[in-house]
């Protein structure tokens, strides 16, 4: 079936998934968030009823299905008031790594846990030196004996303290050229010589972020994630769906703000006449319904093309995808605010917190400048510029 018009399959996901997430809504999400609690309770029942491991192998405890389905479950989520971050981390980039490169036996240990919401795993990618450049990246793996160590720091890690473990990037030496290249590793939370620190953030979540140190970490050979010649194949395995769905993040954020200013503005009437009749109310909230609308399809041809196997075009579809939601989320939670007036920024309808949360997706996995940097370069063949 065309990827622009959903299969039956799908729409009962979506119906699914919706269902769900209303009986836990907004306010049990925001209560847990600000008391900095985690949403455990609807990790739990979302596990069990299979939605977070929908994208991994049926053998290991799966749905078998792909990227595309778990977008539609955090889209799901996010539109009714529950935006569950570790979706992105968990399932979608460990997941997808361990399942696509991962030994048997680095199957048989993660993924069952990651299907059914049993186990968590977090992603060490970003430091406080490379940014956007994972070329820079710090964290050092190498050789002792039959072990690897760890050493390096990153920063703006979600949901370490709630993670069983956390599938770090590092560099090791490729032992013909001598230059450095990306790996990936497995490292347990209780590992000697990890440790971890909160970052205070203005954000209304439920997953804290957090500064890492790696001090010589010792780790078996079994905690390298396939081959350590693979290089940047591996390391984009995982990003690109992570792009994918942190678009399904702030697109289930915007849907959950545009609902509220609906309703709001059916309802709130000033001289006698509902405000959304007014243009000055409904044109802005009808564009901003046009852009959702509009990235959330970049988004599923995103997905669609990862799901094939096509990774150089899901490369450039899921850039182009998180950009344009990222745009699009804000916006609306914007015009959303605006149109509540003073009630916008009140608790009670939670709207505010939303301009933060959205704003993630302008500056999160990757900034909007660095994914224009790359349309630019890929996809029009002008110059690089840096």
């Amino acid at each position: 079936m065309s990827v622009y018009i959903e299969s039956p399959e799908h729409q009962a996901l979506r119906r699914a998934v919706g269902d769900l997430a209303r009986r836990y809504g907004a306010e049990y999400f925001q209560t847990k968030a600000r008391a900095g609690e985690p949403t455990d309770e609807l990790w739990a029942e979302a596990g069990k009823l299979g939605y977070l491991g929908v994208n991994l192998p049926a053998e290991y405890g799966g749905g078998g299905a792909g990227i595309a389905e778990l977008a539609i479950v955090l889209e799901e989520l996010g539109a009714a008031g529950c935006p569950l971050l570790m979706l992105i981390v968990s399932p979608a980039i460990c997941g997808t790594v361990i399942a696509r490169f991962g030994t048997e036996q680095q199957k048989q240990r993660w993924l069952p846990g990651l299907s059914d919401g049993s186990r968590r795993m977090a992603f060490g990618i970003t430091e406080p030196d490379a940014g956007s450049n994972s070329h820079r990246i710090g964290t050092i793996a190498r050789r002792d004996g039959g072990d690897w160590l760890l050493s390096g720091r990153k920063v703006f890690i979600s949901g370490i303290d709630h993670a069983d473990a956390v599938l770090f990037v590092g560099r090791t030496e490729d032992a013909v050229t001598g230059k450095l290249k990306p790996a990936l590793f497995i490292v347990p939370r209780d590992t000697p010589g990890f440790e971890y620190r909160p970052i205070p953030m203005e954000l209304v979540t439920a997953e804290r972020q957090f500064q890492v140190f790696l001090d010589d970490v010792r780790l078996p050979a079994e905690a390298l994630v396939g081959d350590e010649n693979a290089g940047l194949l591996q390391l984009f395995a995982g990003l690109n769906p992570e792009r994918i769905m942190t678009a399904a993040f702030t697109l289930g954020i915007a849907r959950q703000a545009l609902n509220t200013a609906v309703e709001y503005a059916k309802t709130r009437t000033v001289w006698d006449t509902p405000i959304g009749a007014h243009q000055g109310i409904a044109h802005p909230l009808a564009q901003c319904t046009i852009e959702v609308e509009l990235a959330r399809l970049m988004m599923q041809k995103a997905a669609h093309l990862y799901d094939a196997g096509d990774d150089p075009a899901a490369g450039e579809a899921a850039n182009m995808a998180k950009y344009a939601a990222g745009e699009a989320s804000c916006r609306a939670v914007d015009q959303a605010v605006q149109t509540l007036g003073g009630n916008g920024l009140s608790q009670e309808y939670g709207l505010a917190a939303l301009l933060t949360a959205t704003r993630v997706g302008r500056v999160a996995p990757v900034s909007r400048e660095m994914i224009l940097n790359y349309v630019a370069q890929h996809t029009l063949g002008l110059p690089r510029s840096y």
